[in-house]
């Protein structure tokens, strides 16, 4: 299986993710994707938002996203993307992509909402060459008692409206913990204001050990 059918979602995000862009959200995919260079994978790559921002070192992305409508969405974009971009179907725990393929990956707002993503970091990991690079820009848990406990009682619902999505899950210690050493993280809140139990934000470069 390489789709995941989530129409209601598939319709919505890219009007979310547009309001999210005039807030910030631009600003911190150019800088997610900064300096990246040569044969770059990109897992749940949504309709591709992040196309416009890989700078011209880039040589080719290969975008994987599974839901279908998304990814009729990111083919438009690539159409018009500023470096070669390939979509293609395919689900992050299961790359059917070469030990070793790629200089970077980028991980963007998918690992909250993949089925494993311990699995998903394990192939990250597998397709990168030695000392390539992982590019994250994710929400994960919060780090007050108060941010966590709102996350949890917010995850027995958030999930089902968006597709999958869990707000609370410790992504960036899962990173560390996957064979990868992190040499750049920052952590904020994007909204910086308001209720949102998707706010905490980690946004970093990891290496493959």
């Amino acid at each position: 299986m390489t789709d995941l059918s989530h129409p209601i979602f598939a319709r919505l995000y890219p009007r979310l993710d547009a309001a999210s862009a005039r807030a910030g959200g631009d600003a911190l995919r150019a800088e997610l994707l900064a300096g990246t260079s040569g044969r770059v994978l990109e897992v749940g790559a949504g309709y591709g938002a992040n196309f416009a921002h890989y700078p011209p070192e880039v040589t080719e992305v290969v975008a994987v996203e599974p839901e279908p409508r998304l990814r009729a969405k990111a083919e438009g974009m690539a159409a018009r993307a500023p470096v070669p971009v390939t979509v293609r179907p395919g689900l992050a725990e299961e790359l059917d992509l070469d030990d070793g393929s790629f200089d970077v990956a980028v991980a963007s707002l998918v690992l909250c909402s993949v089925r494993d993503p311990v699995r998903v970091l394990a192939e990250l990991r597998r397709v990168l060459k030695p000392g390539g690079e992982l590019r994250y820009y994710e929400h994960i848990k919060g780090s007050t008692p108060g941010k966590v406990r709102f996350q949890r009682w917010a995850d027995a619902v958030w999930p089902l409206l968006a597709a999958g999505c869990h707000v609370s899950r410790p992504t960036d210690r899962w990173i560390a913990a996957s064979g990868f050493t992190v040499r750049a993280e920052r952590r904020f809140e994007f909204p910086a204001s308001g209720l949102n139990p998707a706010s905490p934000h980690v946004i970093g470069v990891a290496v493959r050990d």
